[in-house]
């Protein structure tokens, strides 16, 4: 069995993945109680953006390019509220002192 040679595009990462942090957060709207989920549904909106989208093509590259995806977003979103909690934490005048 030969591995699939993957191409993939820029613009489909710089598209997909703030896609999946914009719909994860419209999720937490709605949902408030389901947080725990909030990383599988990213992968699992990663895998429907990429099979469905990106790469109806071929299964593989669209299955393999899906969890980038979803992995992308989560640890972007990760990062970028663990800055903002820094930043909070670190000003001055942080009521969180």
């Amino acid at each position: 069995m030969e591995f699939p040679f993957i191409h993939t595009n820029f613009w489909d990462a710089l598209i997909a993945v703030p896609a999946i942090i914009i719909l994860i957060e419209i999720l937490k709207i709605f949902f408030p109680y389901y947080t725990a989920w909030i990383p599988t549904i990213a992968n699992l909106l990663g895998l429907i953006i990429s099979v469905f989208i990106t790469h109806p093509h071929s299964l593989w590259t669209g299955i393999v390019m899906g969890i980038v995806y979803g992995i992308s977003a989560v640890g972007s979103y990760a990062g970028f509220v663990k800055v903002i909690h820094t930043y909070r934490d670190k000003s001055p005048n942080s009521p969180y002192k």
